[in-house]
């Protein structure tokens, strides 16, 4: 039994029908968890069912990863993964009563009526991503869209309980505050490692990225260690602050450019370079600028030209092609994206 943490997400692997009981299992006790009405958890258990179910019957299996979020508002998300043939025609099997395999076809027609929110990302011979959200409450209980999307995808290592990934996103009237922390190998002790980090980011007080990493560094000398990237948006300067020790990706997309910004060697909590400085990144007026930091268990060697218009959909959406093409499988496995807008 998988404990249910905020912002992290578990995988389900759906290789044939067996597994997708467990599936059901699991999303329906975080559903009842979450105190909601029986009704509504009648429908996420109907759109559950056939998440799976189309996966195996039109892909020959695939995952499904499925998180208790805050963002953009308190929800169950849930995201089918696979890598089928792709949905030639997505508006036509939509429709109630259309299918390709000679079943009732109320599928994916199902899962649009009873989920709060929808997008489905297909590609020929490349695959489909669904991704639907039950919001905890109303949609009048919360603020209107904010001006930035924050998203986050968070996997421990298959077989483990604890991730040793560890994040925290702090976005107010000033900008965006971020940090993505590995802790050294994976399981509890790096759990540990990451925790203290994203604590001693959260409450320290320092402006200057290089001078929160040293502070953080003393913070975590107890622990084994971890490798980290910190980044602020200031909404006043218009611009970036990024400063990283050790292997988190870090890639900023516009859409007529993608750049990579190098980490310092070393390892937060053990040996630290003499010499940090963090790097400036503008934003340019008027365009759409994109933030994506990875941990060392998703590849690197990921190119935009794979994913033909997947900047119109939510950017878990992202999070999730890039997950289903590059995750490892063999160390925690996060990704954290923010569209500044």
């Amino acid at each position: 039994m998988e404990e249910w943490v905020t912002g992290r997400h578990i995988s389900f692997n759906l290789e044939d029908r067996s597994y997708l009981s467990t599936l059901k299992r699991e999303v329906h006790r975080l559903s009842i968890q979450c105190g909601l009405a029986e009704k509504k958890v009648a429908e996420i258990d109907i759109v559950v069912a056939e998440i799976g179910s189309n996966i195996i019957k039109h892909a020959g299996g695939g995952e499904v990863i499925v998180m208790l979020t805050d963002a953009p508002q308190p929800a169950i998300e849930i995201i089918g993964i696979d890598n089928g043939p792709g949905i030639t025609d997505l508006a036509r099997m939509m429709q109630d009563g259309i299918s390709t395999v000679k079943t009732l076809g109320h599928g994916l027609g199902a899962i649009k009526r009873l989920s709060d929110f929808l997008q489905i990302y297909s590609v020929k011979g490349w695959g489909t991503i669904l991704l639907s959200r039950f919001f905890l409450k109303s949609a009048e209980q919360f603020p209107s869209k904010p001006v930035h999307e924050i998203r986050t995808l968070l996997v421990a290592k298959p077989g483990e309980r604890v991730c040793g990934d560890g994040f925290y996103i702090s976005p107010d009237r000033a900008g965006i505050r971020i940090f993505l922390g590995d802790g050294l190998g994976h399981g509890i002790e790096a759990n540990k490692a990451a925790n203290a980090a994203v604590n001693s980011f959260r409450y320290c007080m320092l402006s200057d990225l290089s001078e929160v990493l040293r502070q953080m560094h003393d913070d975590v000398k107890r622990t084994r260690g971890l490798v980290g990237t910190a980044a602020v948006y200031s909404n006043k300067t218009k611009d970036w602050k990024i400063c990283g020790v050790g292997n988190i990706h870090a890639r900023m997309l516009t859409a007529a450019s993608s750049r990579t910004y190098l980490p310092y060697n070393g390892i937060i909590g053990h040996n630290l370079p003499r010499t940090i400085n963090e790097q400036r990144v503008e934003h340019e007026p008027g365009k759409e600028q994109i933030l994506i930091l990875c941990s060392d268990g998703i590849r690197t060697r990921w190119e935009m030209t794979k994913y033909p218009a997947i900047f119109r959909y939510d950017m878990s959406v992202l999070a999730a092609a890039i997950y289903k093409d590059n995750a490892r499988k063999t160390d925690d496995m996060s990704v954290v994206i923010v569209k500044v807008k």
